[in-house]
């Protein structure tokens, strides 16, 4: 299958003068949280209502998402591991949400002279949130700024031995946490966002149905069989749209409910689809689902996330050499290597793109 953009193992044509780090965003004051919420939201026709109840999150932990100190922290990294390469590249940050906003800093881009940069994505998936929002997040800040560099971005790193890695001892971590008397019985469970069935059956290039999930899953066994886990199981989390759409199930309370029902007494919690500790991690996770297994009496651990992982900036560094040298993709799995394309063009035509949503 023929990508238009740009094929994984191609060479960089031009010389790279920066790495931007693209990622969500998140409040950094309780003042905030209500304009980031609505630039999450916009165009969405989400109630006021369902805004203040999401708010109510943020403000629980003062109004202030981790996310960003998270991806200062990973630039910060990065740096270090581009200065023990030898590699002379300046690293920018830029947010779809909130600021720095990626125009902003795709501005200060050009200010500074950076005539070509790629990009890497705090996200390891396909899909439309995961991968093709990011292409056009790069097409929007370039058509808002005369003269803007070229941006690559980089490849979907779900399957990389260094993510999986990073995964696999944040799940041995948090065995290690648990109660010695229950350790040998934790079950192992896998969480990442929930998206509605039909963007699920969207993601991916068109005749490759539920790419995002597929993925998801094979990090998981990836990550299952690198720690030694023969069962385990793949659920999800942070529903955010209407009761009447179908969304990706089960959702990881239900599914402690369930285990529990089987009389299962600890639960180790990884959350694969997620690179760092932002809120929807430590609310839904941190707080209501181990909430709920304390309900009912069921040791939680919960894994870290791979970007505070040391091996996670190598591997945005690999990503990035692999890029400029035209090496054949490090991965662990068969699936395609995706998400390589120039100023914001999608993989393929109609890959990730959402089905249209009904006139009302």
């Amino acid at each position: 299958m023929q990508n238009p953009g740009i094929d994984a193992g191609e060479p960089a044509t031009d010389e790279v003068d920066a790495l931007l780090l693209l990622s969500f965003g998140g409040p950094e004051r309780p003042e905030d949280v209500m304009p980031f919420l609505e630039n999450v939201t916009r165009g969405r026709g989400v109630p006021p209502e369902r805004l203040a109840e999401v708010a109510e999150h943020y403000l629980y932990f003062g109004g202030v998402s981790p996310i960003n100190a998270l991806n200062l922290d990973i630039i910060k990294a990065v740096e270090a591991e581009f200065a023990s390469r030898g590699i002379d590249v300046p690293v920018y940050f830029g947010n779809r949400n909130w600021h720095p906003m990626v125009e902003d800093t795709v501005e200060g881009m050009r200010v500074d002279g950076i005539r070509s940069a790629l990009v890497f994505p705090t996200s390891a998936w396909g899909g439309y949130s995961g991968c093709l929002q990011y292409h056009e997040d790069i097409a929007r800040a370039r058509a808002d700024v005369l003269n803007a560099p070229e941006l690559v971005k980089l490849r979907q790193y779900f399957d990389h031995p260094l993510f999986i890695e990073s995964v696999a001892d944040g799940i041995r971590a948090a065995v290690e946490s648990l109660p010695a008397e229950r350790r040998a019985e934790a079950r192992l469970v896998f969480t990442a966002h929930s998206i509605p069935v039909s963007a699920d059956i969207a993601s991916g290039p068109p005749g490759e149905q539920g790419l995002y999930s597929r993925q998801i899953a094979e990090a998981a066994r990836l990550a299952a069989t690198a720690t030694g886990f023969g069962e385990y199981d793949v659920v999800w989390q942070s529903r955010s749209g209407p009761p009447q759409v179908p969304w990706l199930e089960p959702d990881i309370v239900d599914h402690l409910d369930a285990l529990a029902a089987q009389e299962v007494r600890a639960v180790v919690v990884c959350p694969i689809g997620f690179v760092s500790d932002h809120l929807e991690v430590i609310w839904d996770l941190d707080n209501e689902a181990k909430q709920r297994a304390a309900e009912l009496d069921m040791a939680f651990a919960r894994a870290g996330t791979a970007g505070a992982d040391a091996r996670f900036a190598r591997m945005v560094v690999d990503l990035v050499e692999e890029r400029l040298t035209g090496a054949e993709p490090v991965k662990l799995s068969d699936m395609p290597s995706l998400g390589c394309t120039r100023n914001g063009m999608p993989c393929l035509p109609g890959c990730c793109e959402l089905p249209a949503r009904p006139q009302r």
